[in-house]
């Protein structure tokens, strides 16, 4: 039976580092020292960790994860907006082994990339506190994942604004191993504009058929 996607490892970070990374002022030193450490962080948990994604033998020869340079027009501050949205409707997406699951948009956050113009939808789901944010950009199938990335946002504040931070931009778990069901990210979230930032590609990834 294939196993779900968990994201333990990125909200248990995510949840860790929102104190800082939702501060109004991106202070370079802070988000360099807080981002190298997540991603040696992230590595020793590939190598060693039993929850790892990689199968025994990837662990033996895992060498680190390949990123981009960190990028701080990429850390996005938007309003998460509702007017228009419809969250009461089931968004189902297909998984990466047949599978589906349930959710509900949030929302959704404008924002530009080099001069052009961008939208993401976030979604919910039960039992989960951090809003989702699955997508695919204009570097997927080429420097990143086919398949697409994932983030997990902190609901808005009382300003009604979130962080999107496309620096902790990661790869699902069936990149790894095709035994994880990883939900694909939906047309919507199909970005025209290059996010670069985040992880790159994995040298061997599992592509999935149809998409990329």
């Amino acid at each position: 039976m294939p196993k779900t996607q968990p994201h333990a490892f990125h909200r248990v970070r995510t949840r860790d580092r929102g104190k800082v990374s939702t501060r109004s002022v991106v202070n370079d030193n802070v988000m360099m020292t807080e981002l190298s450490e997540f991603r040696a962080d992230k590595d020793d948990f590939f190598r060693a960790d039993p929850r790892s994604p990689l199968l025994p033998q990837q662990q033996v020869t895992f060498e680190g994860l390949s990123y981009f340079p960190a990028n701080k027009s990429l850390v996005i501050r938007g309003k998460l907006e509702v007017e228009g949205i419809d969250t009461n409707a089931r968004i189902v997406m297909q998984t990466t082994t047949g599978g589906e699951q349930v959710y509900r948009r949030a929302g959704i956050v404008r924002f530009d990339v080099d001069g052009e113009q961008a939208v993401v939808t976030l979604y919910a789901s039960p039992g989960s506190h951090e809003l989702f944010l699955p997508f695919r950009d204009a570097t997927s199938g080429r420097e990143t994942y086919g398949a697409g990335r994932y983030l997990e946002v902190e609901p808005p504040g009382f300003d009604g604004n979130v962080v999107i931070d496309f620096n902790y931009a990661y790869n699902p778990f069936c990149a790894y191993n095709p035994n994880w069901s990883c939900p694909i990210p939906p047309g919507e979230n199909w970005l025209a504009v290059p996010i670069r930032a985040g992880e790159m590609s994995f040298p061997g990834a599992y592509e999935v058929e149809g998409v990329g």
